[in-house]
């Protein structure tokens, strides 16, 4: 039998790679978007719903999966309105829906802007000051993952909430930092960037598509918070040095841009309970991440 999975919010960036990963593995995938996809993949049942919504998703959702990926959510978080609806609200409809399927595992994204004010290296079991999370989308998902925690023997079944850092690879669009480095680049343009004294953790996507079916197949981790990082921190103008100089064009207009007043200057997680519940570590150094994810770009531009 195939394993059926349904991706809600799998046309972006970590739900086409995941689409990717399981049809190599001969996975039966659905994918929920609210808009069509700009190119569908074969093979892959594209469903249209909005998730905050109720009413869409019931006549959407059928209980037909083994397992639910909810990567659902809007990706301006500039829009309070916006971000509350399709990441909290999003959630409460999306589990309204499907609290009595039989489902081997429903898995949360969540995010390391949940930690915020928090010292890193983040552990899971750290405590969180709401009051201290300083933008619209931390607090969604916070909100989120606190409802699940909260509402977990309401659900026939059983969930893990993953806590995302730095995700990076093919197939991300040109507004984040590296495919909008690596662009820049490849068309020998000046491009600004902050300082970049900031220190982040930078995960490559194969490494976290490991760690989300790991998740997903093993009963530990249930109903619990599991960190998916690097777990080492570099300082963003590193990064984008190490592109500019494995392209060998553009130029920088450091210091360009200002760092946001409510940005953290640090953030990094502890990994050690994804090993110790899975066995999963990053395999794939940030070196060779930038050069798999470079060679993508350049066919694509």
């Amino acid at each position: 039998m195939k394993n059926k999975i349904l991706i809600i919010g799998g046309t972006g960036f970590i739900g086409t790679n995941l689409s990717l990963y399981c049809l190599k593995n001969n996975w039966k995938i659905t994918v929920l978007s609210r808009k069509k996809p700009i190119k569908k993949i074969k093979r892959i049942n594209y469903i249209i719903a909005d998730i905050s919504k109720i009413k869409d998703l019931k006549k959407k959702i059928k209980p037909n999966y083994d397992y639910i990926i909810n990567l659902g959510g809007n990706i301006n978080h500039s829009s309070h309105n916006q971000t509350y609806l399709t990441h909290f609200v999003g959630l409460k409809n999306i589990l309204e829906v499907v609290k009595n399927f039989n489902l081997v595992k429903f898995l949360q994204i969540g995010s390391s802007l949940e930690y915020g004010g928090n010292k890193s290296p983040h552990n899971e079991k750290m405590k969180i000051n709401q009051k201290k999370l300083k933008s619209n989308y931390s607090k969604a998902k916070f909100l989120s993952t606190q409802f699940l925690l909260k509402n977990q023997k309401k659900f026939k079944f059983n969930f893990t909430i993953i806590r995302l850092y730095q995700v990076y690879g093919p197939h991300q669009k040109f507004d984040r930092l590296i495919p909008f480095v690596i662009k820049s680049c490849l068309l020998n343009k000046r491009f600004p960037c902050s300082a970049g004294s900031q220190l982040r953790d930078f995960v490559y996507i194969d490494d976290v598509m490991r760690g989300i079916i790991l998740l997903l197949k093993s009963k530990k981790g249930n109903n619990q918070i599991v960190n998916l990082g690097f777990g080492r921190p570099i300082k963003v103008i590193n990064v984008i040095k190490k592109i500019k100089k494995n392209i060998n064009l553009g130029e920088l207009d450091i210091g360009k841009i200002p760092i946001r007043k409510d940005e953290s200057l640090v953030s990094y997680p502890n990994i050690k309970k994804i090993y110790k519940l899975v066995g999963w570590k990053p395999k794939i150094g940030l070196l060779t991440g930038l050069k798999y994810t470079i060679n993508h770009y350049k066919k694509e531009i």
